[in-house]
């Protein structure tokens, strides 16, 4: 299976087939998902001095020194709070204002759910801080799954938490 859409760096890499992604790049993408209120990614390219100061005073340490020594976003350690610590100490106009909406990436339950095979399991919904996976009951099956689309942040709770991989992050395109 091969990606569509994907950026000619990523492609450079290798990054055309979807079974040489890493468990990482399955569950968010090859896209890198900058910190939180971050601007266009080219201007933020453009602009941040890689100096590392948001990865520093990230509390859930899912800031990350990525490709070029650029901040990216890994769920693999946590989800996002959206404290705002990143932002308030960047020295550089690389952050639009905290007063708007973090970013526009949203999570997506695949069918490799385990209630598709009829297993009882509610971890997602459990671990939302924002109660945006709910589930519901089926005559003579298991409770399934939706995604309240409009309440999901994307912070990545979620997604360390499924046993079976099947939550992603999504990246829903908006105008800035």
């Amino acid at each position: 299976m091969s990606v569509k859409n994907l950026p000619r760096r990523q492609f450079l890499r290798g990054k055309f087939l979807a079974s040489l992604h890493n468990e990482n790049e399955q569950k968010q993408g090859v896209e890198e998902i900058l910190p939180p209120w971050s601007i266009a990614n080219n201007e933020f390219i453009d602009q941040c001095t890689r100096c590392g100061d948001c990865l520093s005073v990230c509390e859930t340490k899912i800031l990350v020194k990525g490709y070029g020594g650029f901040p990216e976003v890994q769920f693999d350690n946590g989800e996002c709070t959206f404290c705002r610590k990143c932002v308030e100490i960047c020295q550089q106009p690389i952050f639009r204002p905290s007063n708007e909406q973090p970013w526009a990436h949203k999570i997506e339950i695949g069918t490799n759910c385990l209630t598709q095979r009829n297993i009882e399991c509610r971890s997602c919904q459990d671990s939302c801080p924002v109660s945006s996976i709910y589930f519901r009951l089926q005559m003579g099956g298991v409770a399934q799954p939706f995604v309240n689309i409009d309440t999901c942040n994307g912070c990545g709770a979620c997604l360390q938490k499924c046993p079976v991989n099947a939550i992603k992050i999504n990246h829903l395109n908006y105008n800035e």
